[in-house]
């Protein structure tokens, strides 16, 4: 008996639906319904039902096609990374050295505590910001796919005239329509398409790689540190947790918080190291992030501060300008006086001569 052949599980691939196929069989159904119809009304045209055919379109308006597979774990993180850049205007670059899960843990266990102090204080001074504790958090990063979510963040601008307000990409018109397939890689490359995965912005920040600021220091492992307000507060009890001896700061004392003090939070911040900040899309070095957390008050301080400037700057223009008054007026006045004075003495010389 001749052997048995196992036919393969391989799904045969459907055909591909013709929009032609579509549209004749509109205009046949069109024809036919019509024809069953009184004859004084007659058959619509092809114009008609062209014309009056909507256009289909290739895909859902909130989901968009990718020029990157939108499956793929890089693409996911390219999506999260441009998020993350876009809506931490202070950014906290470090390198870590084989951090056990542990001592991550206790670190950032720390952190948390320091920001819920932070929140705790402001809220008892009765301003009206926001709680940033939940938010602050500490994670490493792909610096590859990471350096991409830069430039695309900082260098991609798409033009107002391709992208269409309130309104999605542009469908296929069946009147228009040329092929008989519907070529989804022709929809990915459509040019109003200008989402972070699209190709519109892959092809806008090829010529920047390595251009960028931090492009030299995303080498190896790093971790970031994102803030998602413009706090000098946060940061500075950030790096007073993470980094004290880098920034000058006075470390927890063990009365304080003990916690600080233990084994794994120990060993795990001598692990790391900070190398850079990133402070309203400016990048910062230690000494211009340690200027950034030593300002007194917050935003707010920076905001009072800055009217006591404009104020005595104002109030010394009101001075000068005052003084070069006064000045002159008593050069004046001192001129006049003098002149008085002669004019006395020739009056009174004038009458001894008439005496004489």
């Amino acid at each position: 008996m001749p052997p048995r052949l196992r036919l393969s599980n391989a799904r045969v691939p459907q055909p591909v639906r013709c929009q032609r196929v579509l549209c004749q069989f509109e205009i046949h159904s069109a024809i036919r319904y019509a024809s069953t119809g009184t004859a004084t009304v007659p058959a619509p045209s092809i114009e008609q039902i062209t014309v009056s055919t909507p256009p289909i379109a290739h895909f859902h308006p909130s989901q968009p096609p990718s020029h990157r597979s939108p499956e793929n774990r890089r693409s996911q993180l390219l999506r999260q990374y441009t998020s993350l850049i876009r809506t931490s205007p202070l950014m906290v670059f470090m390198q870590h050295d084989n951090l056990k899960s542990v001592e991550w843990a206790a670190i950032r266990r720390e952190l948390s505590k320091a920001m819920q102090k932070v929140d705790a204080k402001i809220a008892a001074e009765g301003r009206s910001t926001p709680a940033l504790a939940p938010h602050v958090k500490v994670q490493i990063i792909q610096t590859s796919i990471f350096e991409v979510a830069l430039r695309i963040v900082e260098y991609f601008r798409p033009s107002q005239s391709t992208i269409q307000q309130g309104k999605p990409p542009a469908a296929v018109d069946p009147a228009t329509q040329t092929s008989a397939e519907i070529c989804l890689s022709d929809s990915r490359d459509d040019p109003t398409l200008t989402h972070d995965l699209s190709r519109a912005a892959q092809n806008a920040v090829r010529n920047m790689r390595g251009k960028h600021e931090l492009s030299t220091l995303l080498v190896g492992p790093i971790a970031v540190l994102s803030i998602p307000n413009m706090s000098p507060e946060h940061l500075k009890a950030a790096m007073s947790v993470l980094a004290p001896k880098a920034f000058g700061y006075p470390a927890p004392t063990r009365k304080a918080n003990p916690d600080w003090h233990d084994f794994p939070v120990q060993n795990g911040l001598t692990k790391l190291n900070i190398l850079a900040a990133r402070v309203d899309d400016k990048v910062f070095d230690v000494d211009q992030a340690k200027w950034v957390g030593s300002i007194e008050g917050g935003m707010d301080g920076l905001r009072s501060q800055l009217v006591m400037a404009l104020q005595s700057m104002g109030s010394s223009i009101t001075n000068a300008l005052e003084g070069a008054g006064k000045s002159l007026y008593f050069t004046l006045e001192g001129r006049r006086t003098q002149l008085e004075d002669e004019q006395k003495e020739a009056s009174g010389e004038n009458e001894e001569k008439k005496a004489e």
